[in-house]
């Protein structure tokens, strides 16, 4: 079954999902820097440090939120363009603003979409990148498969996300964290009562390591291999067409 923000409600992941990130969309980017130590800023420092030598021109970030990973995309690869898409208009209000501010609107377009029916075409990307974000696909092979159809022969896929620490003593202390004072604080500030129980629970239901590189491999890439951060808290996994 899959794992949902909001039980009691009928809709599906996707529909509940893009609420979710509506309702915290205010206090998200505080939130992933409060929760994280500032740590996710290092992860996605890494990541995007693995297409240095592929210099993508034309870059997309599924499920972009705020841009964040776009945002360190572009400094760090100076592509000529980044398009993010994601579900939650909210995210992507915040994400504008912010591009606004920093006066990136004309290099990084955000734009309302499906990363499981992603409106491009076939070969159309240089680099596919996405944080966070595939743990929260409806349907984790669809979304990755489309993914790979809309990069380019040649091109790269990073995925960062969530994984599981599998050493003693971090394990017990990241699920002690993230299972008890990681919803407290997250509800606290976002008025959100399922977002941040919720985000355990998919890290947990989440296929990570080999499993996801089996999963990426279905969906077409090759090449592919992965990176653990951070005693195993969370991986970047890297693939070719």
């Amino acid at each position: 079954m899959a794992v949902v923000p909001y039980k009691e409600k009928e809709a599906g992941k996707k529909e509940q999902v893009s609420e979710m990130f509506d309702n915290i969309s205010a206090k998200y980017d505080l939130l992933n820097r409060l929760l994280s130590g500032g740590i996710d800023i290092y992860w996605r420092k890494k990541a995007i440090s693995l297409l240095k030598k592929e210099q993508p021109k034309l870059i997309l970030d599924i499920a972009t939120g705020t841009g964040d990973l776009a945002i360190e995309a572009n400094k760090q690869l100076n592509p000529d363009k980044i398009i993010g898409v994601d579900i939650s208009e909210g995210m992507l209000s915040h994400g504008r603003e912010k591009m606004k501010k920093l006066g990136l609107d004309h290099k990084i377009e955000m734009r309302m979409g499906d990363s499981e029916k992603l409106l491009f075409d076939n070969n159309t990307f240089d680099a596919v990148i996405v944080s966070f974000g595939v743990r929260n696909f409806e349907d984790l092979l669809k979304g990755l498969t489309d993914m790979f159809r809309v990069t380019k022969p040649g091109g790269t896929c990073v995925v960062v996300e969530f994984s599981k620490p599998k050493s003693f003593p971090m394990k017990q202390l990241y699920w002690f964290y993230s299972t008890k004072i990681l919803p407290i604080i997250g509800k606290l500030i976002s008025k959100d009562n399922a977002a941040y129980s919720y985000l355990p629970e998919s890290v947990k239901a989440f296929p990570d390591g080999k499993e996801f590189v089996a999963i990426f491999e279905k969906a077409g890439f090759k090449d592919t291999y992965f990176k653990t951060l951070t005693f195993g808290i969370c991986s970047v996994y890297v693939g070719k067409k």
